[in-house]
């Protein structure tokens, strides 16, 4: 695995740790796709910090559990906002 990778992938895993931050967020935070996001913390960083790996699948774990109602509170806070129009 080349440097730059390996960097990213400690990054985006510590970011998503310290910010309790969802795939999403953490893609359009470092520019890249949520594919790339997803492989960087799922495989990459397990190789290469299994510790900082584990605390971010915690998150994602929550997240990917939670996501459901952040789907619903969405939705609802639309159609708020075209009834007030």
């Amino acid at each position: 695995m080349k440097g730059y990778i390996e960097e990213r992938a400690v990054k985006v895993a510590q970011y998503i740790v310290d910010n309790n931050a969802t795939v999403r967020q953490t893609a359009k935070m470092f520019g890249i796709s949520k594919s790339t996001i997803h492989k960087d913390v799922s495989c990459r960083i397990n190789y290469i910090n299994p510790s900082l790996a584990s605390e971010a699948r915690k998150v994602l774990d929550i997240n990917k559990s939670e996501r459901h109602i952040r789907g619903g509170m969405a939705t609802k806070e639309k159609y708020l906002c075209k009834n007030k129009s």
